[in-house]
């Protein structure tokens, strides 16, 4: 497994009201993924990025992380094989990414994700 990208994940009440402080204040670019519980926000100039969710749409709990990998099997074999904690099991989900959520020694809820072949 390589990790391809890590994007920080920002619990907010509500993804429409947070909006006009990312896009308006800040200037970002909101990228729709239509969804209507998170929205990325990306530096036009740089591509570094935040995602907003206000409550995820079938775990038990947010994460604090989204890690987007090459191979999420071989990451969900490896942190079951190192007895992490799995908080949402490895599955595909119908808006088309394979994830599962593990929660680092630290406590941090990381979302394990790859997105899947069309």
């Amino acid at each position: 497994m390589h990790v391809i990208r890590i994007t920080t994940d920002l619990t907010v009440p509500d993804v429409e009201e947070a909006k006009a402080f990312y896009a308006d204040y800040l200037g970002l670019d909101g990228e729709d993924m239509g969804l209507d519980w998170v929205t990325r926000f990306v530096v036009p100039s740089t591509g570094a990025h935040i995602q907003l969710v206000s409550r995820d749409a079938t775990a038990s709990e947010n994460p604090q992380l989204t890690v987007k990998v090459d191979d999420v099997d071989d990451a969900y074999a490896e942190a079951r094989r190192r007895g992490y904690e799995v908080v949402h099991p490895l599955t595909t989900e119908p808006w088309g990414i394979r994830r599962f959520f593990v929660r680092a020694p630290d406590g941090t809820v990381l979302n394990i994700a790859q997105h899947r072949d069309p």
